[in-house]
């Protein structure tokens, strides 16, 4: 059986049959429903390359050539994608609501999940999206960024090793500049590598030795940011169907446990990295550009949140308004921002000075 990728899901899924399959980190339970509803086949599958091969193969023997899941990055949707499968991204609030149609327990179960996913993509398919691959474009543009972070990881620790060095054998050069790994300061530390080299050094020489340096300008942070953040959240809307699914997946929602009476808020380890770096990332930076953003930081603060914590709040916050950004393929727009408005209209009635932009 060949399969093809497809935008919009057809009326009645091919042979009558869906597949929903309920992730977990250590193996997956796979359901394979028929178009009345009965089950066709059930069994888990380990999340290794032998384990989803197996269950590629599976879902082939079973007539399956759509899939539901609760999340569409990892290395099993771009496997499933790989082999030609149709990938439809149901998140896991939802998954959550729609349990309450096959009882009132709500309780959490990997094979009834994986049930519910296969039923809702047989039943719900005129308002489900199929995934779609992202574009070469922006695969190389998150191969670039990622391989950018990973150097400045890199330049970090240098840095660091090199300051360490200077503390021994030449302490006056750790604050002569701004920066210790700034092109200047590296220049400098080239032209006079120790302090004896650098004891000649007046006034007047140090100003002939800066006028024979170029000057170089640097990348603006802010256009480091957005690219950071287009290339991890990618180009395919359907890959998080609502603003909870990105948030989830990028770390910032925290994970809900609940016992009779007792609930729990707990951080969230099973996360995209990459993503919730670049989304706390442009958080923790838009603080001290936007007051909105700042109100939300600070407020985290005063309730006794760590700075981690509180980044983790203002990005989840930035969450709802990027999603919706990204679902309508429109700018973000400050004066359309309702809570920006209002935080700013009463800074103005304070008195309180607006930051540059």
């Amino acid at each position: 059986m060949k399969y093809a990728l497809v935008r919009v899901l057809p009326e009645v899924p091919p042979g009558g049959v869906c597949a929903g399959i309920d992730w977990a980190p250590a193996d997956h339970a796979v359901c394979v429903a028929v178009l009345a509803g009965r089950v066709r086949d059930r069994f888990t599958a380990v999340h290794d390359r032998a384990g989803i091969a197996g269950l590629i193969a599976r879902l082939r023997g079973s007539g399956a050539a759509e899939v539901a899941i609760e999340r569409g990055d990892g290395v099993l949707a771009d496997a499933l994608l790989a082999a030609g499968l149709t990938v439809v991204v149901i998140g896991s609030r939802q998954v959550k609501n729609l349990r309450s149609r096959y009882g009132s327990s709500g309780a959490k179960d990997d094979r009834f999940d994986a049930f519910v996913l296969a039923d809702t993509l047989r039943t719900d398919r005129a308002r489900l999206r199929p995934l779609i691959p992202d574009s070469p474009a922006t695969l190389a543009l998150r191969a670039a960024v990622r391989a950018r972070r990973d150097l400045v990881a890199h330049r970090v620790s240098a840095c660091n090793q090199l300051r360490a060095h200077l503390a021994v054998a030449f302490p006056g050069a750790t604050g002569l500049f701004s920066e210790l790994d700034s092109p200047l300061s590296l220049a400098f530390l080239a032209a006079f590598p120790g302090q004896q080299a650098a004891a000649r050094l007046d006034e007047q020489a140090l100003a002939a030795w800066l006028a024979t340096v170029p000057r170089r300008g640097n990348t603006a942070p802010a256009g480091v940011l957005a690219a950071r953040l287009l290339a991890e959240t990618g180009d395919c809307r359907a890959r998080y169907p609502d603003p909870w699914s990105l948030a989830g997946l990028a770390g910032v929602a925290p994970v809900t446990r609940r016992s009779g009476t007792y609930i729990s808020h707990e951080f969230r380890w099973n996360v995209n990295r990459q993503l919730r770096d670049a989304i706390c990332d442009f958080a923790d930076g838009s603080r001290h550009a936007s007051p909105w953003a700042a109100t939300v930081y600070a407020a985290a603060r005063d309730r006794g949140k760590d700075h981690p914590h509180a980044v983790r709040i203002t990005a989840r916050a930035w969450v709802l308004i990027i999603w919706r950004c990204w679902q309508d393929g429109t700018s973000y727009d400050p004066a359309k921002h309702r809570a920006l408005q209002d935080v700013l209209t009463r800074q103005a009635a304070a008195g309180t000075p607006q930051p540059h932009r």
